[in-house]
């Protein structure tokens, strides 16, 4: 039995508190709800943060552990590989919760006018039949009452899904179980879904069931590898498919990293397997987009760290350079897509997938090095795309245009999101002192350094391409950047200002913390790094962090971990 809770109440709180969100919503309205699911959020990544403070480095490991069924334990953990994945994805939830209550109630009251414009062309009067047979004459106005329930209503469901869906991203990496990896990340989808089909833009009903199919016809390639592995290793517990991971056949053991690769590939959007992504995450209401691309996609990257290299230990080196090359497709298909956009959200989708074979390239390269900096990569991304979709989103609320060929000179009149949307280009772009820097800088350092230390031809050049990907990168945010922000602003804008507080101060607490650990990356780094090298110290056909030239990476190994000194970029 376990001592403390933390992982468990982190995770099932906002499923538990997901109809009190709605039902306050209805009674107290909407300022109510979203406080109280922001409380909710919070709570739970206090609790993550206080869990992860166990953590002594090392392969050291928190975990809660609690009687399920026959096929195993229900347990969850936090360790150095789960540690990014659930700390960035509660942070963007619980920032986001203040975000969404503008733009929400903004497109919930749109959305009411809408519907009651489509009513009121239809017919000018409604003809009520009595009981007697009469007929009355009922006039259709807009009643604020009317109104105040329908929005409360929508806001209550949003936060409702919203707090499900934020339960479904953190259980699927904090998972000790391949059947529970597979139910929290099928419960990601359900309220994803909805979101979408509720709450989008566009043909948003064909643009959900898109998202649905694809992802859904990935998971099902997924289960289908899990329950392929804890066949042969005669359990579904993480621990006794590492234990037994020799009993799995070897035709088998082919077939079910494919299906890995196939199911999780999916989910990252990795070129072949994206073409619902430009579509969802683009059409989806601007602070989902916002979880969409980096938060939930960046799943599909962790999945493939635990559930392949981790748990199929041996079986890494033989397909590494495939998944590196599939990465340097990804990169550069998705920067050479955004550069060809006028829609601002779907630059930004785009983007993601680019950014997606960032992660792929770094989990190729055979290397600790590149491997750390793959899964710092989903940190800067969450961070840094998180704050372009909501720039995004702040100027569809000033403006009701997603078109940048209809925007420019916005600096002067949105100083403070010009300023911060600048801040969240830089992690993109890997540009100090951001985080993404830093994530950059390690990812692209094991790549060379595998390539060199085994004189792999096609590693360095891969390594040379994917530093002209870093250059496409560039091009499409600075393009994107200076159409908006910067040129002569159209007359219809010359008097629009930045958004209300609630976006511009939570895009500056994720600006914040791209640029604190862009500075000090110390507390993601060194668990990361010590994990993640741990991890393969038995692995002689993975790059170490002690065959690295010192002067070649940003690591120093002293008593207290792993250090980052300073020196070079991407």
């Amino acid at each position: 039995m376990t001592e403390s809770y933390y992982l468990l109440v982190a995770t099932f709180l906002p499923l538990l508190a997901s109809p009190v969100a709605y039902m306050l919503a209805k009674k107290s309205g909407s300022n109510a709800t979203t406080w109280f699911s922001f409380g909710i959020l919070a709570i739970s990544t206090l609790l993550l943060f206080m869990a992860s403070f166990t953590l002594q480095g090392g392969r050291s490991v928190y975990m809660e552990s609690y009687a399920w069924s026959q096929f195993g334990n229900f347990g969850l953990r936090i360790d150095g590989l789960s540690l990014p994945f659930a700390i960035i994805i509660n942070i963007l939830c619980t920032v986001l919760t203040l975000y969404s209550k503008p733009y929400m109630l903004h497109k919930i009251k749109e959305s009411f006018k809408e519907n009651f414009d489509k009513r009121e062309s239809n017919s000018d009067s409604s003809v009520h039949t009595s009981s007697s047979g009469g007929n009355e004459i009922e006039s259709l106005t807009i009643s604020g009452s009317n109104e105040e329930q329908y929005v409360n209503h929508h806001m209550g469901l949003y936060f409702a899904l919203y707090l499900t869906f934020s339960m479904g991203m953190l259980g699927t990496v904090l998972a000790t179980n391949l059947i529970e990896f597979y139910v929290f990340f099928e419960l990601m989808l359900v309220p994803s879904f909805f979101l979408v089909a509720f709450y989008g833009y566009g043909e948003r009903k064909r643009i959900a069931l898109m998202f649905f199919f694809w992802t859904h016809a990935g998971a099902v390639v997924l289960l289908l590898g899990l329950l392929a592995m804890g066949f042969f290793a005669g359990g579904f517990d993480y621990d006794t498919v590492m234990e037994n991971v020799d009993k799995i056949p070897d035709q088998w053991l082919v077939l079910i990293i494919f299906a890995l690769v196939i199911g999780l590939g999916v989910k990252l959007a990795a070129f072949v397997l994206h073409i619902w992504l430009p579509y969802a995450h683009s059409e989806a209401p601007t602070p989902i987009s916002a979880l969409l691309s980096p938060a939930m996609i960046g799943i599909g990257a962790y999945g493939l760290l635990r559930l392949w290299l981790e748990l199929l230990v041996g079986d890494y080196s033989q397909y590494s350079i495939y998944i590196n090359l599939w990465g340097l497709a990804t990169m550069i298909y998705g920067g050479a897509m955004a550069l060809m956009q006028d829609d601002i959200k779907r630059v930004l989708a785009y983007s993601s997938i680019s950014q997606m074979g960032y992660i792929l390239f770094g989990l190729g390269s055979e290397s600790v090095l590149g491997i750390t900096g793959a899964a710092l990569m989903y940190v800067s991304h969450g961070l840094g795309k998180a704050i372009l979709f909501m720039m995004a989103g702040s100027i569809i609320l000033q403006t009701g245009t997603r078109s940048m060929s209809k925007l420019g000179g916005l600096a002067g009149r949105m100083p403070y999101t010009a300023v911060i949307a600048m801040i969240g280009a830089l992690t993109i772009m890997g540009i100090p002192p951001t985080s993404g820097f830093m994530a950059e800088w390690i990812l692209f350092n094991g790549v060379l350094q595998s390539g060199i230390t085994n004189s792999d031809t096609l590693r360095i050049v891969a390594f040379g391409l994917g530093i002209l990907a870093t250059v496409l990168t560039a091009a499409y945010i600075l393009w994107m950047y200076k159409r908006i922000f910067f040129g002569k602003i159209p007359e219809q804008y010359s008097k629009i200002k930045d958004s209300n507080r609630y976006i511009t101060v939570t895009m500056a607490a994720l600006a914040a913390i791209t640029l604190f650990l862009g500075v000090y990356p110390s507390p993601l780094l060194n668990p990361v790094g010590d994990y993640i090298q741990e991890m393969f110290s038995t692995d002689n056909t993975v790059l170490q962090f002690s065959n690295v030239n010192p002067v070649s990476h940003p690591y120093q190994s002293d008593s207290n971990g792993l250090v980052a000194v300073a020196g070079g970029g991407s």
